[in-house]
């Protein structure tokens, strides 16, 4: 079992930053793809960024050049760097993790969840 604890989440203004954290732990052997997503109120689950276990990333169009995602494999960590937040991207954010456990299953983790919020 892989379980996911995130941190970050909070209140900000228009053109403020916030800075998710996500730590693995658990019965890891290996951890594949790192990714974080989105849900606001009404409106389906969407991907906002992953990241591959060499590091390549991957953004939703409405969050490139303003986010960026990271990993520090050596501590299970996945971040995401959000800059220049507008309204839009209020929503709880998830992450989620592939692994493979120490007897060698695969594992798609998500944490519980943190609220982001935008306004004036």
């Amino acid at each position: 079992q892989v379980d996911l604890v995130e941190s970050g989440g909070g209140s900000v203004q228009p053109g403020g930053s916030l800075r998710l954290s996500c730590v693995a732990s658990g019965s890891i052997r290996v951890i594949n793809d790192m990714a974080w997503y989105r849900q606001a109120p009404g409106k389906q689950r969407e991907l906002v960024a992953s990241i591959s276990w060499i590091g390549s990333t991957n953004y939703t169009d409405a969050v490139k050049g303003r986010f960026t995602i990271s990993r520090d494999s050596a501590k299970n960590t996945v971040y995401l760097q959000m800059d220049s937040l507008n309204p839009e991207d209020t929503a709880v954010y998830y992450c989620n993790v592939q692994a493979v456990t120490l007897a060698f299953f695969p594992e798609d983790s998500w944490g519980q969840g943190t609220q982001v919020t935008v306004s004036s």
